[in-house]
């Protein structure tokens, strides 16, 4: 793969606080920016396991889908200029504050507590603020590049229509909130996606734009270590408990092999050779899109996890929720990989789609199963792919991996 950096878009240089980085690396300050969202995935998935229903984990997703999409928003942003000068980490900054309040208001996003401001409320003014920072950021960075300030000004409509949608819904409440929050999350996806098919974002390295989305997804998995010990606690310490936890770690170790082992190979490889339009719609499609039900998974697994270790020396079934969560959040994962690769590769993993079909098939099993055994289950599933692929894709995993 040929050596990248970034690079002024041609229509309109970068100047001072706004010139293009000289590296193609993730910046330390874009890590300490992503501290955030590990608070902010932390109280999601404490949200969906206080709650132990399924719109418990409805609530959970629509949250999450937030999250990844301003999350994502500030990666194109990061790709367009570094983040760690000027007026960028100003603004990114001042985001940070933002989330931050979002992840706050998580365990109030649909009941408030007496007393205080309105949770939902905040947490959808919050949002919008932190919409309207990145936004702005990009229209400052795009002056000089008419066909970037034209991209940025149709992305406004359906940002703002999203937001109102939110601070309505936040209004109104109960079901009628969760409708308008669904509504207002595919109008924000929904509108940016259709300006950008044809659009003039700007990729100038796919090796930053591949890595930025990497460290997410450890983010992710590394959260999920975090709700397993959250699991643990105020529960002795006995041969259960340690045995969940070793498998806990061993299907993090699984989810983390399946993404990092060849997928991140093939994502950098193929967007780092694809130019113009080719490459935008790579980064959209296979980036933006894709990737939201490989970090869902990631969380969903999380939840199982925890529910797993909370339970293990209980003498009792796992149960319906947490069997859900355990093996269709690691079905979701492997789904968002499985579309991940037909964008990039145009082919279905042979292996993953096996894998996807057992952990869904085992959903009933695990329900009735002691929470170990269910949680074995996920890992030897895990375990067989890793393995498999590994052996059967070595050759591809050295060609691209040069």
């Amino acid at each position: 793969m040929e050596s990248e950096q970034y690079v002024p878009s041609q229509s309109g240089p970068l100047t001072n606080a706004h010139e293009a980085p000289s590296s193609s690396r993730v910046t330390t300050f874009e890590l300490f920016f992503d501290l955030v969202y590990v608070f902010t995935l932390t109280q999601i998935t404490q949200y969906m396991a206080h709650h132990h229903t399924g719109k418990g984990v409805l609530h959970g997703v629509l949250l999450l889908a937030l999250v990844w999409f301003s999350w994502s928003a500030y990666a194109w942003l990061g790709n367009q200029a570094r983040a760690d000068r000027g007026v960028v980490r100003a603004g990114m900054a001042c985001a940070m504050a933002g989330v931050f309040v979002v992840a706050l208001t998580v365990p109030e996003a649909w009941d408030d507590l007496p007393g205080g401001l309105n949770g939902p409320l905040v947490l959808a003014c919050a949002y919008l603020f932190v919409r309207v920072v990145h936004l702005v950021l990009y229209s400052v960075l795009a002056r000089g590049d008419r066909g970037l300030l034209r991209q940025v000004a149709v992305s406004w409509p359906p940002v703002l229509a999203g937001c109102v949608l939110l601070i309505v819904g936040a209004e109104v409440g109960g079901r009628w909130q969760t409708a308008l929050f669904a509504v207002a999350i595919a109008v924000d996806w929904g509108g940016v996606y259709a300006t950008s098919r044809r659009g003039s974002w700007r990729i100038h390295s796919a090796r930053y734009f591949a890595e930025r989305h990497e460290l997410f997804i450890i983010i992710a998995i590394g959260e999920s270590l975090l709700a397993m010990g959250a699991g643990a606690t105020d529960h002795p310490v006995g041969a259960g408990l340690l045995t969940a936890a070793v498998l806990g770690v061993a299907a993090a170790t699984g989810l983390w092999w399946l993404y990092f082992d060849l997928a991140t190979l093939i994502g950098e490889h193929q967007l780092g050779k694809a130019q113009g339009p080719a490459r935008l719609r790579l980064a959209v499609n296979a980036y933006g899109y894709a990737h939201f039900p490989v970090m869902a998974g990631v969380v969903l697994t999380a939840v199982g996890v925890e529910g797993v270790v909370a339970h293990a020396d209980d003498g009792k079934a796992l149960g319906g929720f947490y069997a859900w969560a355990l093996c269709g959040g690691a079905a979701l994962y492997v789904l968002g990989l499985l579309l991940f690769g037909r964008i990039m590769l145009n082919v279905w993993g042979g292996f993953r789609l096996t894998a996807l079909c057992l952990l869904l098939a085992g959903i009933p099993a695990a329900a009735v199963l002691p929470p170990v055994a269910a949680l074995a289950g996920v890992v030897v599933i895990l375990a067989a792919v890793a393995a498999a692929e590994t052996r059967w894709y070595g050759e591809l995993r050295r060609h691209v991996g040069r």
